[in-house]
């Protein structure tokens, strides 16, 4: 699990079949204190999160191809819940 600020979000007109309908975001990883952690990386978001929300990011690949019901997809990175400020 990993801690994030969205700081955008993605558009796409050609993409995988399997992200098809869903919401792309631009989330920058955080340190224990805070501070950006690294680069920002795509995340798909089924719940919702808007800019400036800290999320919970879920990395285990295996896990969102299993919620997506797709083992073919190419997503690593989820959104799994969003922190109150």
């Amino acid at each position: 699990m990993q801690i994030a600020r969205v700081v955008g979000r993605a558009t796409s007109t050609v993409k995988h079949p399997t992200l098809a309908g869903r919401k792309l975001l631009l989330v920058q990883p955080l340190d224990a204190a805070g501070a950006d952690d690294g680069e920002p990386q795509l995340a798909i978001d089924e719940l919702g999160a808007s800019r400036r929300d800290r999320v919970m990011l879920t990395t285990d690949g295996a896990e969102v191809r299993k919620m997506l019901g797709a083992e073919d997809s190419p997503v690593r990175w989820a959104v799994i819940g969003v922190i109150d400020p």
